[in-house]
């Protein structure tokens, strides 16, 4: 059996390469991705605790935090795709059709 500190082990590695992936990178879509991968780590987490705690409620929390980012993620995306037609690009720099 896997005991709690592997799962806690990987949600943080899991959230820290979504961080760095935020962070580092200017391209948009690797952006979303990595929102994604930070929101995975969390789930991880909340699931490992659950489980050792023997309560429900966590995975029912996880099932919510995953419909949530899908909507994030649809129309995250669905900005995306417009910001592309106006401009050729998904570098975030060089997107400033916000400025004045």
């Amino acid at each position: 059996m896997v005991s709690l500190n592997s799962y806690i082990i990987l949600s943080m590695i899991v959230f820290a390469i979504g961080v760095f992936g935020f962070l580092a990178r200017r391209n948009a879509i690797i952006m979303f991705i990595s929102v994604e991968l930070m929101l995975n780590a969390v789930n991880i987490s909340l699931v490992a605790f659950s489980y050792y705690l023997q309560d429900i409620r966590g995975h029912i929390l996880v099932f919510f935090i995953i419909s949530i980012a899908a909507a994030e993620a649809a129309i995250g995306l669905a900005i995306l795709i417009a910001l592309f037609r106006n401009k050729p690009t998904v570098n975030i720099n060089e997107i400033n059709i916000m400025k004045w």
